[in-house]
């Protein structure tokens, strides 16, 4: 194969020292203000905000429904007696790692010569087949949700996208991602990568919310206790991705939203869209680029990379056996395991099988949120 396993991007970060030093990098900064430029782009637009759709932009929303195809080829199997994923998720993986690495599905697919260079193209294949979860886990969280922005950010970085693409990658294809992301969430059962269950924003991701507050920061009636209102959700949910999350999340767990996300339902407290999207940034820093256990999965490559050895690197590492429990990285501290540890069942495969989809709350896990 052309395109090695050893030319792929790798995660380098194991500490809290080597996220200090990613946190002081050109990547770091560049991977945040393209969120926060994206965020910028769809403040105060719906979905249906008639925003210009480039040929290259085009061309990555046909990529995502040929993604969408393959994985039709792979039905679920019968897994009646399990609310884990579905073991045919491999089989979706392995056939969209062949498109990608063998048989070239970027290439063909993105006509621009900007991604043909040895530099980006093996990088956007890695982050693109990482964008849709773990495969030996099964699972998916915001650390792969975060692999698909890496995978626009280079495509921004090639030359690919410019800046007037801003609001049509988020309204279009970020929105197309996640459409696809919930299809794959249900058919196959993707388990929560890590273990925040009802104490944390989402099972599986936090973007949506991030985008979809700052859609909401300029609305002149809808407010966050709106989210309880399910003529608000039916009407605005297509139209705004924070209403249509909570719209998702209601059809698949069964106990109310004080019980299944009391974070969320406590954000509905704060008065104003534009004090939750300020705050969607705090939490966002501090939760998923700020935390270890998510960070640790993040791969550099040769376009998004940090110079020289991380602190990590330049200690004695523990030997492959004595590592090979935890594949190479930690786990976070607290009542449950904050990574890939701890099982967590797919509450969708809960709501399917037409029991209660709901995770037990612990007293106290539930941390103030950043909105002051």
């Amino acid at each position: 194969m052309e395109n090695s396993v050893t030319n792929r991007p790798t995660s380098r970060i194991l500490t809290a020292e080597d996220l200090e030093v990613f946190q002081s990098s050109e990547t770091y900064n560049s991977l945040l203000q393209f969120i926060l430029d994206l965020r910028e782009a769809c403040t105060g637009r719906p979905n249906s905000f008639p925003c210009a759709v480039s040929k290259n932009v085009e061309q990555v929303l046909d990529l995502l429904e040929k993604i969408e195809t393959i994985s039709k080829q792979h039905p679920a199997v019968e897994n009646e007696k399990s609310r884990f994923g579905n073991p045919a998720f491999r089989d979706f993986y392995d056939d969209l790692e062949t498109q990608l690495f063998t048989n070239n599905l970027l290439t063909t697919s993105l006509s621009s010569s900007d991604i043909q260079s040895s530099d980006g193209l093996v990088d956007l294949q890695t982050y693109l087949l990482h964008s849709f979860g773990n495969r030996t886990r099964i699972d998916y969280g915001s650390g792969h949700e975060l692999n698909f922005i890496c995978f626009l950010l280079v495509l921004f970085k090639l030359g690919v996208f410019t800046k007037d693409d801003f609001p049509a990658l988020v309204l279009r294809v970020f929105n197309r991602y996640i459409a696809l992301m919930r299809v794959l969430q249900s058919v196959y059962w993707l388990e929560p990568a890590g273990s925040h269950g009802v104490w944390g924003l989402d099972d599986y991701h936090f973007l949506p919310f991030l985008f979809g507050a700052a859609q909401l920061s300029t609305h002149k009636y809808l407010r966050p206790r709106s989210i309880h209102d399910n003529d608000v959700l039916e009407s605005y949910g297509k139209e705004y991705m924070y209403l249509g999350a909570i719209a998702f999340i209601n059809s698949v767990k069964t106990a109310s939203l004080r019980w299944s996300s009391p974070m969320l339902d406590d954000i509905s407290g704060v008065k104003t869209w534009a004090k939750v999207s300020e705050g969607m940034v705090k939490m966002y820093k501090n939760e998923v680029l700020g935390k270890v256990p998510v960070m640790q999965h993040f791969l550099f490559g040769k376009i998004l990379s940090v110079v020289g050895e991380l602190p990590s690197e330049r200690a004695p590492r523990a030997s492959k056996e004595e590592d090979t429990h935890h594949e190479g990285h930690v786990h976070g501290e607290g009542i449950w395991g904050d990574c890939c540890g701890i099982k967590i069942p797919s509450s969708i495969a809960a709501s399917q099988q037409g029991h209660e989809g709901q995770l037990r709350t612990i007293p106290g896990a539930i941390k103030p949120i950043p909105f002051d």
